[in-house]
């Protein structure tokens, strides 16, 4: 009996431990811990075994006080002259992303980006196995595509229960966006992912992620533009100069 409590009781310290640690890591700080986990998995292939933060930083795109810094927030601060064991923050990253599980994706509107979404082979891969695709349309719902039947959106509290559907994919024209996360939500699904070009809202215990590739797309153009008339007028004072040396 003493030796269960003991047990209990290190168990209860070790998941309050790992509720503490999750709280105080910045929201930033797990935005790029995908991108360290991918450099890792990928220096890992090529043989490396420890690596150091600079080296990190480079791949990764980051300052290297940015990347010892995260890594803190692991419990993770290496060794002075050596670095980091590769293998070991690989472990600690997929703890603390939680990718020592798999999480079944239900893609919610099987339409060209949809579509493309199911037959990107990569989430598999990572630990999140397509389970459904889900649409409104009558001419779609029993058509099979990428292996899955397509079932109606009315099934879904049925296929979160049967398939333990964690994460909802919604990838609806923008007028039934906001309904498909209300009906992900009320059948359990908590994890959001919205490719809609749409402003959407869930409740505080739900968690949402937005991907617009328009407004990503504007981003660039911004930039782009920037460039453009950056060019143009290095070009134009170039010319002037050019001239003014000439004696034109």
């Amino acid at each position: 009996m003493a030796q269960r409590h003991i047990v209990n009781k290190r168990t209860r310290s070790v998941a309050w431990s790992f509720v503490e640690r999750q709280r105080r890591i910045p929201e930033a700080t797990v935005a790029r811990l995908p991108v360290y986990l991918r450099t890792l998995l990928d220096v890992q292939t090529d043989g490396v075994t420890t690596i150091s933060s600079e080296r990190l930083a480079e791949l990764a795109g980051v300052n290297a006080a940015k990347v010892r810094k995260d890594l803190s927030y692991l419990g993770s601060f290496g060794t002075r002259g050596v670095g980091y064991d590769v293998d070991h923050l690989l472990v600690q990253m997929s703890r603390e992303l939680g990718l020592t599980r798999d999480w079944p994706v239900a893609i919610v509107g099987v339409g060209n980006l949809g579509a493309a979404l199911a037959n990107y082979g990569g989430f598999g891969d990572r630990g999140f196995p397509v389970a459904a695709l889900i649409d409104a349309d009558p001419a779609k719902v029993g058509t099979i595509f990428g292996g899955h039947t397509i079932r109606h959106l009315d099934d879904l509290p049925a296929l979160v229960d049967e398939l333990g559907i964690a994460i909802g994919i919604i990838a609806t024209p923008a007028v039934g966006a906001q309904e498909v996360a209300d009906r992900l939500v009320a059948a359990g699904v908590k994890s959001i992912l919205n490719f809609a070009p749409a402003v959407v809202t869930v409740p505080e215990q739900a968690t949402l992620r937005k991907v617009d590739l328009a407004l990503e797309l504007q981003v660039l153009s911004f930039y782009g533009q920037r460039d453009s008339i950056g060019s143009a007028l290095r070009e134009e004072l170039g010319v002037a100069a050019a001239g003014k040396n000439s004696g034109v």
